[in-house]
């Protein structure tokens, strides 16, 4: 469903992805790697906030780089980021609903797909509720129903469990699994903790400095040497 073929993004002498080529073909597929490996560009790329040096990236057999970002994101590509994205000023009806206004699904149906969303993601409130009032871990999962709501193709989680406690990352990782059958859009996970990537991922690509070392079913790949020197920080990573 994703093919990315000899990708590469530079900034001036900076090479955060170096002639990367992957698929990831269905369900929930983790990218993993240490700090400053490549996997944030990766989904800015992805999303259109980057613009690569060369290669192609095709999604759903479409040409994702022939694409403005904000068409992708009315096509079909989601994602959640490092930092809170969701208004706090806003209601969390609001700020899932801002989102399904720019998809491909249905205004008539706006209201049942934004409140099917929120449940979906285990956010027993009041969809009234200003997100300023909620506790980080109900955030985040706002942050999780925007990504899902209005047809999505294309799921990008970057690091959605980081701070959480493990009662949360538990239930975000039952959140996360049911994604692809949920909507059928392809699901890119990339998050620290391996616990999480290990019960949601299939399969797994790894990065470092750049480059793609390792990539398959994910039990494989977390014990292939490379990827363990890799997280170790040895001078043998690559």
């Amino acid at each position: 469903m994703i093919n990315v073929t000899d990708l590469t993004v530079r900034f001036g002498g900076v090479t955060p992805l170096d002639h990367v080529s992957l698929r990831f073909s269905s369900g929930t597929c983790g990218l993993i790697g240490p700090n400053g490996a490549g996997k944030s560009t990766f989904f800015n790329v992805l999303s259109g906030f980057v613009r690569p040096a060369t290669g192609s990236v095709q999604g759903f057999g479409e040409d994702l780089l022939a694409m403005a970002h904000f068409r992708r994101a009315r096509w079909g590509v989601r994602r959640t980021f490092q930092t809170e994205q969701a208004i706090e000023e806003l209601t969390v009806y609001e700020n899932v609903a801002m989102i399904h206004e720019h998809s491909r699904a249905s205004g008539a149906s706006r209201r049942a797909h934004v409140l099917d969303a929120i449940v979906f993601v285990g956010l027993d409130i009041d969809p009234n509720a200003k997100v300023g009032v909620l506790t980080p871990g109900q955030r985040r999962m706002v942050e999780v129903a925007r990504a899902v709501v209005g047809e999505p193709k294309i799921v990008l989680l970057d690091e959605p469990a980081a701070g959480l406690p493990d009662e949360e990352t538990a239930h975000l990782g039952e959140v996360i699994r049911q994604i692809p059958e949920r909507t059928g859009a392809l699901t890119i996970l990339v998050d620290h903790d391996m616990s999480l990537v290990s019960a949601c991922c299939d399969v797994t690509a790894v990065l470092d400095f750049g480059k793609l070392v390792a990539s398959g079913p994910t039990a494989q790949v977390l014990r292939d040497e490379h990827v363990i020197r890799a997280y170790l920080g040895t001078e043998e990573a690559l």
